[in-house]
């Protein structure tokens, strides 16, 4: 099947009309591949939708890199599950899916520095921002910094329900540097606000039990985790550091490449004493 110039003009006029600006940059190849044969009409359809999708999804993300504050881009398909088997790779493949946001739900990933929980956390985050959902991102001390400076100056409830506003809330690092009481508080207002209307995704190097002391205050501690683990879906990580595993690669290729240089200057330092 061939495509006139007629037809060609009269389709990117079209998709022009429709503000398809993927589409049409992608077009003019795939009516390509369409004269030498090697795509179908249909293949060629679903080419040139996705092309627009693939084009949205990237804007919808670029957006929210900006707006969300997340630190880096990190995707379910980059991360290594074979180094970490005690994850259930179907759980996390579900998680994926978003359907916990429209349920209001929580996602809680556990364990020690260094596993993967920040990974997951912002995978979650853009997977929901390709999906055109609102995300932002904060590591508890940066949070309940943001709260206690709109709290002095007079702004606590506004940028309340601005932290409250987004369909997903990532609350990275519980645990890694103390709060004080009054952070706890505010932090725990926030939480309170979400409870049953929005997700938040929180990742934490301690365990359950601890979060009395990394909050300074028991009670609330437990009143906070009653509401998160209400709904919620628990990922607890048991495993090896994956930047340990970089740092020991690493060192291992520096140490085979001193290798090969002591075995090259070896001879050489045998000849010279022999002389």
């Amino acid at each position: 099947m061939s495509v006139s110039q007629t037809q060609r003009h009269a389709i990117r006029g079209m998709l022009a009309d429709l503000k398809m600006p993927g589409s049409l940059e992608a077009v003019d190849a795939i009516l390509g591949e369409v004269d030498g044969g090697r795509v179908g009409a249909t293949d060629a359809i679903s080419r040139l939708l996705g092309a627009q999708i693939s084009l949205r999804n990237n804007r919808r993300l670029q957006a929210a890199m900006r707006s969300s504050r997340l630190p880096a881009i990190k995707t379910l398909e980059g991360f290594d599950f074979s180094f970490q088997p005690s994850i259930k790779r179907e759980q996390i493949e579900s998680l994926h899916e978003l359907g916990f946001i429209e349920r209001k739900e929580n996602v809680v990933f556990l364990g020690p520095p260094g596993v993967g929980k920040t990974h997951l956390a912002i995978s979650l985050a853009i997977a929901a921002a390709k999906g055109g959902r609102r995300v932002y991102y904060g590591t508890l001390t940066d949070l309940i910094r943001s709260l206690e400076e709109a709290q002095a100056a007079g702004q606590l409830s506004r940028r309340l329900a601005v932290l409250t506003h987004p369909s997903l809330l990532v609350v990275d690092e519980i645990g890694y540097l103390p709060v004080s009481h009054a952070g706890a508080v505010l932090f725990f207002q926030l939480m309170n606000r979400r409870y049953e209307h929005a997700s938040t995704v929180l990742t934490s190097n301690k365990g359950f039990e601890d979060w009395g002391t990394v909050l300074g205050d028991e009670v609330m501690a437990a009143a906070l985790i009653d509401r998160v683990l209400h709904h919620c879906h628990l990922v607890n990580i048991r495993g090896n550091s994956f930047r340990m595993r970089e740092h020991t690669a690493l060192h291992q290729a520096l140490q085979a490449d001193l290798d090969v240089q002591a075995g090259r200057k070896a001879p050489r330092s045998r000849a010279r004493s022999t002389n």
